[in-house]
């Protein structure tokens, strides 16, 4: 083990990882994780604000200073404007990240689809909003989804729906293309995402031919997705167009799990932690070893493999802040990688969402439910603002 002294980033220095944040918002984020570190607590609280809403009990200011503060970063892309310029002074770059989700309507999924390409040409106008995000479940219905992925014949009505699914991802990426964006698209359940990586494949080949504008995010939970990416690759390879991805290590554990034990068929997910982690740093190497067909984002709140990038980076040579690989974490979370990164010139971003306080709950519900469940990750931003408030005392 390299000393601190030899590491390319420190992630110990508090100073720096919290140096935007005033004593009182310390404070206030260190209750908040506090809270969230009781799993009980969290599922108290998840009903009684679900609860408040129903009865239009006036709960919405309450949270709007509190958990909404500390994740989101404001009601619109206008709002935004603020947690962008702050997050840039300190060389972090933002993504936002448009959170509405749980609709069924076409007209729902088209109102979120110009919402995504107003996105999209934000970016284009600023240059610390380097991509645009969306899931593709926001512009089409799961089911109809999980429908074509199954391969279930589908009526003519379905048929249509789904043209016009196709119709809004491509206007997305159209736009992507016009303004020089790349956008990414989330990861999604499982028996989903052979539709959406079909979608995706084809709209690389039509869009990537000079710049990975287009970009799939993989889930290295699953222990099929090194070979997929590797799939993927030879397709783009043999196509003539640039690969553009992003690695996270997953989202849907406990639901992949239960419903392959409920149907019959065997789990998607690796055995254990240790066997994601391994893929995850495996995967990674695979990316710089072939940097020339490849951009790509690591979207991980784990130091080691943050900090493997960080080495691999300097062992190749290649500068800091190459264009095709950035980092990335969410906004109110391991900010001691993010500004440690950016301190040391490393391309970082955070995924800053916004929405309104009512729409965001089932975002800010994951986020606190996470945070109860990764007891490692919640003890270790807590143990970080305990080392910076007792910094500032002395």
């Amino acid at each position: 083990m390299q000393s601190k002294e030899t590491l390319p980033v420190n992630f110990e220095n508090t100073e720096t990882a919290f140096r935007d944040q005033s004593n009182a918002s310390l404070k206030q984020a260190y209750q908040l994780f506090k809270v969230m570190n009781n799993r009980r607590l969290v599922n108290i609280g998840k009903h009684l604000v679900n609860f408040a809403f129903a009865v239009h009990f006036p709960i919405e200011g309450i949270i709007r200073n509190t958990i909404y503060k500390h994740f989101v970063g404001g009601v619109s892309i206008e709002d935004c404007s603020k947690t962008i310029a702050r997050l840039a002074r300190y060389n972090v770059d933002s993504i936002l990240d448009y959170a509405q989700e749980g609709e069924e309507s076409e007209d729902a999924f088209n109102a979120t689809c110009r919402e995504v390409i107003r996105t999209v040409e934000f970016a284009g106008n600023h240059k610390n909003v380097p991509f645009s995000v969306f899931k593709i479940t926001g512009v089409a219905r799961f089911d109809l989804l999980a429908k074509v992925s199954e391969q279930q014949p589908l009526t003519d009505e379905e048929r249509e729906e789904f043209r016009s699914v196709e119709e809004r991802v491509d206007a997305i990426f159209r736009r992507g293309f016009e303004l020089d964006v790349p956008v990414l698209i989330d990861a999604e359940e499982t028996w989903i995402q052979p539709v959406l990586d079909d979608m995706v494949m084809n709209l690389m080949s039509r869009y990537n031919k000079e710049k990975a504008i287009v970009q799939n995010t993989y889930q290295m939970y699953r222990h099929d997705s090194i070979e997929r990416i590797k799939q993927h690759h030879r397709m783009a390879l043999e196509g003539g167009f640039k690969f553009g991805l992003k690695i996270v290590r997953g989202a849907y554990m406990e639901k992949e799990r239960n419903r392959a034990a409920e149907r019959g068929y065997p789990s998607p997910i690796q055995p254990d932690k240790p066997a994601t982690d391994r893929d995850f740093d495996d995967i990674t190497r695979y990316f710089i070893e072939h940097l020339d067909s490849i951009d790509f984002m690591v979207a991980t709140h784990n130091e080691e493999s943050s900090l493997l990038l960080a080495r691999l980076i300097d062992e190749y040579n290649l500068p800091r802040n190459h264009r095709g690989i950035y980092f990335s974490q969410l906004y109110g979370m391991s900010d001691h990688i993010t500004y440690n990164l950016a301190e040391q010139g490393y391309n970082v971003a955070k995924y800053v969402p916004y929405g309104a306080v009512k729409t965001m709950m089932p975002y800010l519900f994951r986020r606190a439910e996470e945070n109860s469940s990764v007891k490692g990750q919640t003890n270790r931003e807590l143990k970080m603002i305990r080392t910076e408030i007792k910094r500032r005392r002395n």
